[in-house]
């Protein structure tokens, strides 16, 4: 073990024995299983890091709402409720196409072909 290892686990043990961890929001409740399968693997941790400090581009959830009401709008048999589930769906979908539209052209040129492959894979 290098000597940052062993200073960060003395540190840990210090905090333990202080009990600075003894009250921690959500502590005894199951942690939250996150469905990350929208997001491309290798940005998955930005993701994360971006969530956690309160920041969240709108696409992912915008991908995700989208799926949902595609999961929705198979399973639905009334045709009111499927009208406004297109509806809903139509509307998310030019929401997002709007938002992935001004991010592409907002890269230069050289690098908008790598960016294209890179979503095109997930």
């Amino acid at each position: 073990m290098d000597f940052a290892w062993l200073v960060a686990e003395d540190k840990i043990k210090t905090a333990l024995k202080n009990g600075d961890f003894d009250n921690l929001p959500g502590k005894g409740k199951p942690q939250k299983i996150e469905d990350l399968s929208t997001i491309p693997e290798d940005l998955r941790i930005a993701y994360k890091v971006m969530k956690n400090s309160g920041y969240l581009p709108e696409e992912p959830e915008l991908k995700s709402e989208i799926q949902s009401l595609e999961e929705l709008l198979a399973l639905c048999e009334d045709e009111a409720d499927r009208k406004g589930l297109k509806k809903r769906l139509s509307e998310k979908q030019i929401r997002y196409n709007q938002l992935t539209n001004d991010r592409r052209t907002n890269y230069p040129s050289e690098y908008q072909h790598k960016v294209n492959k890179k979503f095109s894979e997930s």
